[in-house]
């Protein structure tokens, strides 16, 4: 008998920390891969033992709950009452209010990794451009020196921030990994991650971009 229970009538999908787990390196092991899989849905997927299994891409029912529940106790997924879909239009025209969201000050871009402004908003577009070029450059150094701060330090993020005086954000920088693409998320002020809008953004991203079959 297994030692877990699935809650009846709930819908799964990352909560906003799970998806920045999703998307903050290159995709490995079957706990990022499981929310990768749920994020290249249509909508949240009604949490059975055979969406499940499926999903979780393990062999056996009871590793799958056990997979569930690990990821449930880090906070990385949640269970919601009714189903929600995944973010519809056109990119291009739904990405500039998502992206609003997600600073104090309401200043965001999104960047390929060679320095090209895919989306913007609060930043005048010739500023844009200047942090678009600086993001590209930030991410280079990053690979040049990541196995002093990756291995040596132990520094799991490779994300980048400019802070005042007392450790607040004045400007950010945050490597999006979607598949085999990368992104960079250039913010102004303080990160306002913790909302449904950032589980959108690596959403909406994910049905465009994300192909799984690169990983198998």
């Amino acid at each position: 008998m297994s030692a877990y229970e699935l809650t009846q009538n709930r819908y799964l999908l990352p909560t906003p920390a799970g998806a920045y787990y999703a998307v903050s390196a290159h995709a490995e092991g079957r706990t990022r891969m499981f929310l990768l899989r749920l994020l290249s849905q249509a909508s949240s997927q009604a949490l059975d033992e055979a969406s499940l299994l499926r999903l979780s891409g393990c062999k056996t029912q009871e590793e799958a709950l056990e997979l569930l529940y690990r990821a449930q106790g880090l906070g990385w997924v949640q269970g919601e009452p009714q189903p929600r879909e995944a973010p519809v239009g056109i990119l291009e025209e739904a990405l500039p209010a998502i992206l609003g969201k997600l600073s104090s000050l309401r200043k965001v871009l999104l960047v390929d990794d060679q320095g090209l402004l895919l989306s913007l908003n609060g930043f005048s577009y010739e500023l844009a451009e200047e942090l678009s070029a600086l993001s590209a450059d930030l991410a280079t150094l990053y690979q040049r020196h990541q196995g002093l701060l990756k291995n040596n330090m132990n520094i799991a993020t490779s994300a980048w921030g400019l802070v005042n005086a007392h450790g607040d954000s004045q400007l950010g920088v945050w490597p999006l990994h979607i598949g085999v693409c990368q992104f960079n998320l250039v913010l102004a002020g303080v990160p306002q991650f913790n909302q449904p809008a950032f589980v959108d953004l690596i959403w909406i991203l994910s049905k465009r971009y994300l192909d799984l079959s690169d990983y198998f």
